[in-house]
């Protein structure tokens, strides 16, 4: 199949360990990729060239020529033989997570200088966002490309620092952290191996459907948003998100936003503009249902879009991870939305007037305080119903406050105050 003749012998120790890692069948098939990409880079059935390599895989610049240098063993021969791709495979995608995460931890250091600095990382992500956001693609537009490199770099951090002027660099402790709040990064990175097809990890991005109503400039939820927060999430629920409330089209108003999710069943996301100019939110997993106490299941999160984005997952402490409290009148059961912490000291908290909130650091979801400054003041509030693959729902039809749809959430909000059947 033309590894016979490959550079690496077949006794190589560390082909052997990587063979061991594969099925017969699977050997068969990269056996097969090589020789298809080796055919087309002319070179006798021998080796893949770099250029062949980068456009099968999807990668391109630095990243790509990175990659190219670590799979072939930092040679600079531009041959990658079979041998070469079984191990690089092996390592990639069959390791320990140490194995990986140390794979990709050098894939960043596009420089190639043994240290991973901001500008590595600032490179590495430009060609990651370039790969996955198309400017085809309909839905919100993605923000600037500097903007939403910027979001992500502001998350990292570079501890150690080396003599005189260098640059700052991140150490694989640093970057194990940042990989834990940036989850869509690491997702996107560890699968760069795999076929280049929609349905890679990493690479799908919700089909966004918004309100005709709304001018796509008001919306907060941005395409790089979008595919931060889906970082978390399982590919069922990465399919589509339908725009279930806005503020500037529906007012700032708890009765409305539970009204227009009283149709939904499953997951929504909530995202808040402050007027500090900070974006954050959380993903709730059950509907927004009265509650006198905290429900939920450990699959609700919190996360920061801007001027940074990161993302906060349960960490066991508690189950205090969704609130959802309406019309009572006991001061120890404030009314409004929420996520994590405890009562009055909430990780993000929407009181039912919406106008105010507040938001602390908490051990639900080891977050921090997501704005400058504990109190929040909602300039913007939207909410996105998470439509799950395969769920019973006309995808494409975008809610309208028509009477009779008026008077459906009117009587839904009865419902929740315990009125609906009073007269029944």
């Amino acid at each position: 199949m033309g590894n016979s003749q490959s550079s690496s012998t077949p006794t190589d120790p560390r082909f052997v360990s990587a063979s061991r890692s594969f099925a017969q069948k699977e050997l068969d098939e990269l056996r097969s990729l090589f020789a298809s990409l080796a055919s087309q880079s002319q070179s006798n059935g021998k080796y893949i060239s770099p250029s062949v390599f980068q456009a099968y895989f999807g990668l391109h610049g630095p990243l790509g020529e990175r990659m190219f240098d670590l799979v072939t063993r930092k040679r600079k021969d531009h041959q990658l033989t079979f041998e070469d791709l079984v191990i690089a495979k092996g390592t990639y995608e069959k390791g320990t997570k140490d194995e990986i995460e140390e794979f990709v931890y050098q894939l960043l250091d596009v420089s190639g200088d043994g240290l991973l600095g901001r500008t590595d990382l600032e490179s590495s992500l430009a060609v990651i966002f370039e790969i996955i956001f198309k400017p085809s693609d309909c839905g919100p537009k993605l923000g600037s490309l500097q903007d939403a490199v910027g979001i992500f770099l502001n998350a990292a951090k570079f501890s150690e620092h080396g003599e005189g002027n260098g640059e700052a660099t991140m150490s694989f402790a640093d970057f194990r952290s940042w990989c834990t709040i940036v989850p869509s990064v690491r997702k996107f990175l560890g699968s760069l191996l795999m076929p280049p097809d929609p349905g890679r990890p990493g690479s799908q991005v919700p089909h966004l459907l918004q309100l005709e109503s709304i001018d796509s400039n008001l919306m907060l939820l941005r395409k790089e948003y979008a595919w931060h927060i889906g970082g978390a999430l399982p590919q069922q629920e990465l399919e589509e998100w339908k725009l279930l409330y806005h503020s500037s089209c529906h007012g700032l108003s708890f009765n409305t936003f539970l009204g227009n999710l009283s149709n939904h069943e499953g997951p929504t996301v909530l995202i808040i503009k402050d007027k500090d100019g900070c974006i954050y939110g959380g993903y709730a997993s059950q509907p927004w249902e009265r509650h006198g106490d905290f429900y939920g299941d450990m699959k609700s999160f919190l996360f920061k879009l801007y001027p940074e984005a990161s993302l906060f997952r349960p960490t066991g402490a508690n189950h205090n991870t969704q609130w959802c409290a309406v019309n009572f009148s006991s001061e120890s059961i404030p009314n409004g939305v929420g996520f994590g912490g405890r009562v009055h000291h909430f990780g993000l908290f929407l009181s039912a007037s919406f106008d105010q909130g507040h938001t602390f650091s908490c051990t639900t979801f080891g977050s921090p305080c997501l704005s400058k400054t504990n109190r929040i003041h909602p300039e913007v509030i939207e909410c996105w119903g998470v439509v799950t693959k395969g769920a019973d729902q006309d995808k494409h039809d975008v809610v309208k406050a028509t009477v009779l749809e008026r008077f459906k959430e009117d009587r839904n909000m009865l419902k929740m105050v315990g009125l609906a059947n009073s007269s029944e």
